[in-house]
């Protein structure tokens, strides 16, 4: 007898992005609406955003490396992982010459605005218990792109009084 597995996922995903806003900010996506994820250099953050961000998936961008380092935002994933065409450009500070277009090392998602958030800092984050144990908050961790679970989401949401 041959049995047939069918997953699907059930659950949207959550995520924060960081984005340094003199590159690229929440402004930017709003007049932009929807916008490559680029850049990524990083092969934790990389393997993520290839295997787990999918169509759908929300995402908290994060201003970082400013003066009002937080939460600035949310947006959606509108297209899953793809090449990120700027590691083959030369002309281009994402370039990688150890790429190829046959294996490429880079990829990248779309992302589409959805709103901004009234901003919520990285040092009241801290202060929440109920973020103590999301990586953003943790020493040490920079990555560019971290999961983020739906009680940390919505923590963050009533951060900003919004909602």
């Amino acid at each position: 007898m041959k049995v047939l597995y069918i997953t699907t996922r059930m659950m949207m995903g959550y995520w924060l992005f960081k984005t340094e806003p003199e590159t690229f900010s929440i402004d930017t996506l709003k007049q932009q609406k929807v916008s490559c994820w680029e850049g990524v250099r990083n092969y934790q953050a990389r393997n993520m955003m290839r295997d787990q961000v999918k169509l759908g998936d929300q995402i908290f961008i994060y201003h970082s490396s400013c003066k009002d380092v937080g939460v600035a935002g949310i947006a959606t994933v509108v297209k899953e992982a793809y090449p990120d065409h700027f590691q083959f450009d030369p002309t281009c500070p994402y370039f990688d010459p150890k790429s190829e277009p046959e294996n490429p090392r880079w990829i990248m998602v779309d992302v589409e605005y959805q709103r901004h958030l009234r901003l919520v800092s990285l040092k009241r984050m801290k202060a929440n218990p109920l973020l103590e144990e999301m990586p953003l908050v943790k020493r040490g961790n920079r990555l560019s792109i971290m999961p983020v679970t739906e009680a940390q989401w919505q923590a963050i949401l009533q951060m900003t009084g919004q909602f």
